[in-house]
């Protein structure tokens, strides 16, 4: 069986990412990934306070607390790492 980290890491395009994760996820699961997203590059920003960032996303400020922890934190630096990266390329 084919791990789903590794059929992530096949996805070839962006086009064939958003293909896969509409089949993978429900609609909602989408939107709150995409939230937690956008909350993690908000934080690491730095600009805006977790209110501004409620207000601006729809967010609790308990999710914004989890992102932050994790983007901060935790040993993961999965947000962290992605987040450079794509801003070196940019």
């Amino acid at each position: 069986m084919i791990d789903l980290y590794q059929a992530i890491l096949s996805l070839g395009s962006e086009e064939e990412c958003a293909a896969f994760m509409e089949d993978l996820c429900t609609p909602a699961e989408l939107t709150a990934m995409r939230e937690r997203w956008l909350i993690a590059n908000l934080l690491y920003e730095g600009r805006l306070s977790y209110r501004e960032i409620s207000a601006q996303t729809g967010a609790s400020t308990t999710t914004i607390g989890r992102v932050a922890r994790f983007l901060q934190q935790e040993n993961n630096k999965g947000y962290l790492r992605i987040i450079e990266r794509l801003n070196q390329n940019a």
